[in-house]
């Protein structure tokens, strides 16, 4: 929509969404100025050998081997090269071989998929770097190749200060002062409304919805959402005009 123009067809000062959030019960709100959620980076890792039987592993260059020494020094990013006072996942969340089944046989090649999450450019910048580094030469001494697929997603979702504020005293018209989240915990989640807050100035806030019947955090098969705080969702927003655009 930003690529398309979308500013420049509709101006607009500032922008303003709303997300449901599990963590919150229904009729609270948070918001904060600076990051709210991370970056998004997709990895795709292949580890290349040579197969061979798995009793005469000597005969072959075993990738799977090779493979579980890079998923456990890429844990290095965050507890080494990453101050404690910033940000930074490094998740391997699938792992695929060329052969699936048989108990005995090693592989050619084993191929990881996995994320990585920022809220700092500079980190995100040497996240990259370290996660190619670290695949092609803990692979590498091990006698294996590495290919590095590092795809950048979403930026990191930062709220400017003074729509952030605004976000904030015109939830406490409408929910209470009580009920507003002002120091919430940024989340290593991703969101393209981020586009967005590149684009012009505003705010992305959470509204409470609570745990659901299924107690199920957001992505997860059994989440239901309730469907109860839409009308504050709405109100919430349609408030937001009513403060910026007043009528004369």
């Amino acid at each position: 929509m930003v690529r398309e123009w979308l500013f420049e067809r509709f101006p607009a000062d500032e922008v303003y969404a709303v997300h449901n959030w599990p963590g919150l019960p229904p009729g609270q709100m948070a918001v904060r100025a600076g990051p709210v959620m991370a970056a998004t980076d997709e990895i795709q890792i292949e580890i290349r050998g040579k197969g061979g039987h798995g009793a005469m592993p000597q005969l072959a260059l075993d990738p799977v081997v090779a493979t579980a020494q890079v998923i456990t020094a890429l844990q290095t990013i965050a507890s080494r090269n990453v101050s404690a006072l910033d940000s930074v996942v490094v998740s391997i969340c699938s792992m695929q071989t060329s052969q699936v089944g048989a108990f005995n046989v090693i592989p050619d090649a084993v191929k990881l998929v996995g994320t990585v999450r920022t809220f700092r450019a500079e980190t995100r910048v040497l996240a990259e770097k370290r996660v190619t580094e670290i695949a092609t030469q803990v692979a590498g001494a091990l006698e294996c190749i590495a290919t590095v697929d590092y795809r950048r997603g979403y930026p990191a979702t930062v709220n400017t200060e003074r729509e952030a504020e605004f976000a904030a005293k015109v939830g406490e018209r409408i929910f209470g002062v009580a009920n507003v989240v002002r120091d919430a915990d940024p989340t290593m989640g991703g969101e393209d409304f981020s586009y967005m807050l590149l684009a012009r100035p505003g705010a992305y806030v959470f509204l409470g919805q609570g745990g659901g019947p299924n107690g199920c955090f957001l992505h997860n098969p059994g989440f239901d959402f309730n469907d109860d705080v839409i009308p504050m969702g709405a109100g919430f927003l349609a408030a937001l005009v009513e403060e910026a655009l007043p009528l004369e």
